[in-house]
């Protein structure tokens, strides 16, 4: 392109950027922009976050028992789950049959913690004297304000025994921009039989 192309592309572009419509157009458009996508960086807090309320509802339940456990729980699922959305999407690790697959609040509270009579199964995922939290992910999928993620997570015990389970989240931003998880697939690897 020759200079006096150049020139000329320049003049015109500042002409039509200061002509009235386009200056309304640029101050209406430019405070209603909202970008609700994802970032990897609120994966990994969001992540991160998960992680630290089991081991932090594990610690109240041993030094305050479980009504200051059952409080952390509650604070942690309307914190960090999308019930303010819709159903979310629960499939916790050691759950069977007609409760395998969960959506509703309180049938998340109740894994994290036992003590529902509708819920005879649970015992409490939570009490269960977690100490350290990890995760890796093998795949993590963003696509504006949904996100999700595939890997394992490795919790460790008071014992130091560490248990590896397989997890899948889906993530969602609410009205206020807030990630929330809507989709928490929990299971044990596969081990196949011996031959």
């Amino acid at each position: 392109m020759s200079i006096t192309k150049t020139i000329l592309s320049l003049s015109l572009a500042i002409t039509f950027a200061s002509t009235p419509a386009w200056s309304k157009r640029s101050v209406a458009f430019g405070d209603t922009v909202k970008n609700n996508n994802i970032t990897e960086a609120e994966i990994q807090a969001a992540q991160e976050t998960w992680g630290k309320a089991l081991v932090q509802i594990s610690q109240d339940y041993e030094t305050n028992g479980i009504e200051k456990a059952t409080a952390t729980a509650n604070a942690a699922l309307d914190a960090a789950y999308g019930y303010n959305i819709g159903p979310v999407l629960f499939k916790p690790t050691l759950a069977f049959g007609d409760q395998t697959f969960r959506t509703t609040r309180e049938s998340a509270l109740a894994y994290f913690v036992g003590g529902n009579k509708n819920y005879p199964s649970d015992s409490g995922f939570a009490l269960k004297g977690w100490k350290k939290y990890e995760y890796k992910n093998a795949g993590v999928y963003l696509n504006g304000d949904l996100a999700l993620t595939m890997g394992n997570v490795m919790v460790t015990d008071k014992t130091g025994k560490v248990t590896t389970v397989n997890k899948t989240w889906g993530f969602k931003k609410d009205e206020q921009g807030k990630l929330r998880i809507i989709l928490h697939h929990s299971s044990l690897p596969y081990t196949p039989p011996p031959k």
